[in-house]
């Protein structure tokens, strides 16, 4: 059935198939945000304060790490609104849910290197050897307690929900298995090999994208008789 044109079924329909291109978007700004990365502030101090007081690190960690999370939301939500009817809702809502936990403990380690971070810099390169103690005490154990948690849990999403998009439709199954491969490979062999990075979210995006095309295609909210537009 053909949704009337201006139904409200069919503009939120619209605005759902839009947001799915939040996920590819997501992908893109991961890869971007890991391009380059700090020195060490263990050998090289002086190093990582120069890094970490640049306006790149700044953007990258607002525009990329903080909104992009907000923005990777946004497209999920949208592909669970498409998923909510199918074969694979449970994990799909799974997936939303441990990825929104996962993202909001990530973004407070965000917020500590967008915000901290060049304090400390500035501290030091001013002549602050107190700087060093500063760093080490933000990043203690109270922080990596954060990330790591939440890098556990935004891994689980990604798995699970592309477990959810394979069990849905075959033509979303190597799609739903590079993004979650991406997302895995970006979270936590990039963080001992940081040069795989990009590549992680470079795979997440390009599958993203694909899921942005097929998943309307393959949903069950829009299959025929489930208002259509």
């Amino acid at each position: 059935m053909t949704a009337p044109t201006g139904d409200p079924t069919s503009r939120t329909l619209a605005l759902v198939r839009a947001g799915l291109w939040l996920l590819p978007v997501y992908g893109v700004l991961l890869t971007l945000s890991t391009l380059t990365h700090q020195p060490d502030p263990e050998t090289d101090f002086a190093g990582y304060s120069r890094y970490v007081t640049t306006d790149l690190f700044l953007a990258s960690h607002l525009g990329a790490s903080i909104l992009g999370a907000g923005l990777g939301l946004v497209g999920l939500v949208a592909a669970l609104l498409l998923l909510v009817r199918g074969p694979a809702a449970v994990p799909a809502l799974v997936a939303t849910s441990l990825t929104i936990v996962a993202n909001t403990l990530l973004t407070a380690v965000f917020a500590a290197a967008a915000f901290a971070q060049p304090a400390i810099g500035r501290a030091f390169l001013a002549g602050d050897e107190t700087a060093r103690d500063i760093d080490a005490d933000v990043y203690g154990t109270p922080l990596f307690s954060t990330a790591g948690v939440g890098l556990l849990l935004f891994v689980a999403g990604a798995v699970v929900f592309g477990l959810a998009l394979a069990r849905t439709s075959p033509e979303l199954r190597w799609p739903g298995y590079g993004y979650a491969t991406g997302l895995v490979v970006f979270a936590l062999l990039g963080i001992p090999v940081p040069v795989v990075q990009p590549l992680g979210g470079a795979v997440a995006a390009v599958s993203a994208a694909l899921v942005a095309v097929r998943l309307p295609r393959a949903s069950p909210v829009l299959s025929p008789g489930a208002g259509r537009c």
